[in-house]
């Protein structure tokens, strides 16, 4: 095997540890899915560090990286919020809600615009640090140790704005975007 494909294969199996992620929150198993999420993230750091470091970038890795974080997340968010009723009920619809707009707009934009190249914006960035760190300390607080109500809430609400505003930004940049490149197209 090249080598450079070494951050696709550490996506991969990425994606395979949602498996036993569920799987062990469908079992109330909170500590060994902190363990594998922790696994989880580490792998994001490893094959993005792999592909930054040596420039092993592929069109292929484009799309299992972010699929590997979207698939490890959106599970997390429905497990704890739907089936084990850890955090609010609405806030994996609202998480997934706002990545299904985000996703659709992008597509519109390829198919009506132009090719599309990913952008994350920076609240995006810290709208995943959100929902990463809200896991991580709900998962802690059933399982290790007791964490302050203050600091749950507080991450909740940090998702929530962020989410909302990250998605609000999307659509508004990208609809400036499609209007202008529309416009330069006519003239």
């Amino acid at each position: 095997m090249n080598l450079s494909y070494l951050p696709n294969v550490i996506s991969g199996l990425r994606i395979l540890l949602v498996i036993p992620l569920v799987m062990l929150m469908a079992r109330s198993e909170l500590g060994a899915a902190l363990a594998v999420f922790a696994v989880a993230g580490f792998s994001d750091g490893l094959d993005g560090y792999l592909a930054r470091r040596y420039g092993w970038f592929t069109k292929l890795g484009g799309w299992l990286d972010p699929i590997a974080d979207k698939a490890m997340l959106v599970s997390a968010y429905v497990m704890l919020g739907w089936w084990l009723h850890l955090i609010p009920v609405w806030l994996p619809a609202l998480v997934i809600l706002r990545d299904v707009v985000i996703v659709t707009g992008g597509l519109v934009y390829y198919l009506w615009v132009e090719k599309v190249e990913a952008e994350p914006i920076w609240l995006s960035k810290i709208n995943t640090l959100l929902q990463i760190l809200l896991v991580m300390v709900v998962m802690v607080d059933h399982s290790l140790t007791a964490v302050p109500v203050t600091l749950l809430d507080a991450l909740v609400y940090g998702v929530l704005v962020t989410t909302v505003v990250s998605g609000a930004a999307y659509v508004w940049v990208w609809s400036r975007r499609a209007v202008r490149a529309k416009r330069g197209n006519v003239q």
